[in-house]
């Protein structure tokens, strides 16, 4: 956004004056631009991976020649319009920092990324002006979308993908069993994949949605109401994709389905829904082709109390801002951490350690982790047996957090696959997860950060946000349960006298990572 107006300032304003008022704005913000972009490069890099390398966010590589695009569009209208220093932009600013500090505290990706596009915004709202602000508010806002985000709906709209393909299937009379996002029929076993969810096309869709909004849109209503298209279209779209590809394999063969999926998918269900969404919103559109997007004019006159800061105290009370998280962090970090030179698995009474030898391999995913420990415990009564694994952080930093998406029960880069939560355990997280065969494996997670003992990922964070602003132990351990299912019945009776004999997790957590 910023850097499309550096590029020609001198032919934006009509008069001299203006001239140099641009001038000089348009250089502050530059340096203000180059100065957070260096500062906090790790996480610009780490955003355009993400936009390079993951799928879901492939289309994030277009939104910046959008704002671009959206910049030059407006170009004759701010041409009216004078910039100038306004204070209270400094408060997004101070709000973007401490997002970022939080982020960084917390081990969330997602909220430094967050803060960074805020600083950037804030750098343009206090350089240029609230004025400036009113003609480049969707510009502004529409900068949001370079964040990565999204994946963390994958399992909500795998499930309600699978109802609404058992729902279809109910209607065309195929019999079928649901288990989590697994589906039975007479002709196969068919899994609603994080690949099946549509999260990638949902996200695209909203980013697309939001832009046809303010282009073709004035009305506020309508300008709701086909956003809401734009969701509910494609989700309702992706179940109907799903149920075709069962019923096609239910007629054809599985083999043939799967095929048919893949090109139908690839090729034209994008195409497709997008041109549904817009036949729909067609007839609704009130924006004539020809009309302004701003009206510089009626902005410029619009009353605005002139700040009192200079361009000079601007940029010194910026770069404070900029630089207070980084540099309280980076004191932070240097705080002693550490953990065991080795760790064992435990004894635990009444059982007793056997060859790890599951019906399909499992290993639980801790990047970055200190120790890693997985084995298999029998109970010489029973018969039964149960899997127990620990990761141990001396400290979590980017890319060494213990909770977070591809992180714990299981690798979404496997075979293994998320099935269904489980009733959770005191303290605890369980779910359900399958493997090809099908093979079935119930897992309880439980995460020790601090003093506290926890299966919620929103705990952990906090937690750990907690110890890395206001100081304290900063090993974090994860205990994992698991055992494969054999029966009806289950391995919930089984993992629970386990758990029962293993004793306090939290104790067991602790001497694992050193505090006891």
């Amino acid at each position: 956004m910023s850097s499309a107006a550096v590029e020609q300032p001198l032919d934006l304003p009509a008069s001299k004056a203006g001239v140099t008022m641009w001038t000089q704005h348009l250089r502050l913000l530059g340096l203000a631009v180059a100065a957070i972009l260096i500062l906090f490069w790790r996480d610009g890099l780490a955003m355009l991976d993400a936009w390079w390398n993951v799928s879901t966010y492939n289309h994030c590589l277009l939104i910046v020649p959008i704002i671009i695009w959206l910049v030059q569009q407006r170009r004759e209208e701010l041409a009216k319009i004078t910039p100038m220093i306004w204070a209270p932009g400094l408060l997004w600013m101070a709000a973007a920092s401490v997002g970022w500090l939080l982020g960084e505290a917390a081990g969330v990706s997602f909220a430094r990324q967050l803060g960074l596009v805020m600083m950037l915004q804030g750098a343009v709202i206090t350089l240029l002006g609230v004025k400036i602000m009113r003609g480049l508010i969707f510009p502004i806002c529409y900068s949001f979308f370079l964040v990565p985000f999204g994946e963390e709906f994958v399992p909500f709209l795998q499930t309600i993908t699978a109802k609404m393909s058992m729902t279809f299937l109910g209607w065309t009379d195929i019999p079928a069993f649901i288990d989590g996002v697994f589906i039975s029929t007479p002709t196969g076993y068919f899994e609603v994949a994080e690949a099946c969810s549509g999260v990638k096309f949902l996200i695209a869709m909203v980013a697309y949605g939001a832009l046809v909004t303010n282009l073709c849109f004035q009305s506020w209503k309508r300008r709701a109401l086909f956003l809401i298209a734009a969701v509910a279209v494609p989700v309702l779209a992706n179940g109907i994709r799903a149920f075709g590809t069962i019923y096609i394999a239910h007629h054809t063969t599985t083999d043939f389905a799967s095929g048919f999926d893949h090109i139908f998918y690839g090729w034209f269900f994008f195409a497709f829904v997008l041109a549904l969404v817009m036949a729909i919103g067609w007839p609704f559109f009130d924006r004539k082709i020809d009309e302004p997007m701003i009206d510089g004019d009626a902005i410029e006159r619009r009353a605005s109390v002139q700040s009192k800061l200079t361009p000079k105290a601007a940029m010194i009370v910026m770069a404070a801002m900029i630089a207070a998280p980084v540099l309280w962090t980076s004191t932070l970090a240097a705080q002693n951490s550490t953990v065991p030179d080795k760790i064992a698995l435990p004894t635990v009474a009444g059982w007793e350690r056997v060859d790890y030898r599951p019906l399909f391999d499992w290993q639980p995913r801790f990047d970055g982790a200190n120790h890693q420990l997985l084995g298999r415990y029998r109970n010489p009564s029973s018969g039964v047996q149960v899997d127990l694994a620990i990761a141990v952080y001396d400290r979590q930093e980017d890319g060494r957090e213990i909770v977070g998406y591809g992180q714990g029960a299981f690798d979404p880069g496997s075979e293994w696959s998320w099935s269904r939560n489980l009733a959770a355990p005191d303290s605890g997280k369980a779910i359900q997860i399958t493997a090809p065969g099908p093979v079935v494996r119930d897992v309880q997670s439980f995460y020790r950060v601090g003093n506290r003992l926890t299966g919620s990922g929103s705990t952990v964070k906090i937690e750990t946000l907690k110890s890395k602003l206001l100081g304290g132990n900063q090993q974090a351990v994860a205990v994992l349960i698991s055992a494969e299912k054999i029966d009806e019945d289950g391995p919930t009776a089984s993992m629970d006298a386990f758990r029962k004999a293993l004793g306090p997790i939290d104790k067991l957590a602790d001497e694992m990572a050193g505090l006891r």
